[in-house]
């Protein structure tokens, strides 16, 4: 059985830590300790689980569908808390195992992302009741000065969407090129197969043959794809 790992911290600072990331490296192994098999791939993503703009587990979703792997977290609610995306996982056929409940059948995993979907709403409203209780006591919640430094300085606000375009951008072309040396080369053939596959665009769209174009306009004409491949395989395989 060959694996690809997926970690999720819901904050930079547990990824600093190690808070909840040595216990899922821990989980991890002792599941393949007790059931063998080959970790041919890890992706870590510092964001929340019921964000719909994880780029890696959409790549770990990817690398499993293209390599014929199975998907392996520690807890269900480390691949998602939302029941749509676990849903629309067992649609696509995607395989993964959950550490903690390893010969969980497809109907309780239906029934456990239910669960985890209404624990997530609920802390939210918890949430969002606490600040509204704070707010009326008076309290300024938020950046006092942020409005004031978004109206002055709109350059750092544009920088760091270009940078973040750019970073996703070199995260999709590695997978653009495996699907260009399968045959697929035209940029309706790609958007199609990236859909089926399950990868959305950085907005959560689906990808059509403009976003391919525009994809390939911005970020690829400064890559070839024998360099998105030395990249993938270097970022993504262990020993590379």
């Amino acid at each position: 059985m060959r694996y690809v790992t997926y970690y999720r911290v819901s904050t930079a600072k547990q990824s600093r830590s190690g808070l909840g990331m040595e216990a899922q490296q821990q989980a991890v192994k002792d599941f393949l300790q007790y059931y063998g098999g080959q970790v041919i791939a890890e992706f870590v993503e510092v964001e929340s689980g019921t964000s719909s703009e994880r780029p890696q587990f959409q790549a770990a979703v990817s690398h499993a569908l293209l390599s014929g792997a199975t998907v392996l977290v520690a807890k269900l609610d480390r691949l998602a808390r939302d029941l749509h995306i676990i849903t629309g996982l067992q649609k696509m056929g995607v395989r993964f195992r959950l550490c903690d409940l390893p010969d969980v059948d497809p109907l309780t995993v239906h029934l456990l992302a239910a669960v985890a979907q209404h624990e997530a709403k609920m802390i939210s409203a918890r949430t969002k009741a606490a600040l509204g209780a704070a707010k009326q006591r008076g309290v300024q919640l938020g950046n006092p000065e942020l409005a004031e430094v978004r109206n002055r300085d709109t350059g750092a606000a544009r920088r760091c969407r270009r940078a973040k375009i750019g970073e996703w951008n070199q995260r999709i072309l590695p997978i653009i090129a495996q699907l260009e040396s399968e045959g697929f080369t035209s940029g309706a053939a790609i958007a199609r197969e990236l859909n089926a596959r399950g990868l959305q665009s950085q907005q959560g769209r689906f990808f059509d043959r403009a976003a391919i174009s525009r994809i390939r306009r911005t970020a690829g004409k400064n890559m070839q794809p024998s360099k998105y491949m030395e990249d993938y395989h270097a970022s993504t395989y262990f020993g590379r």
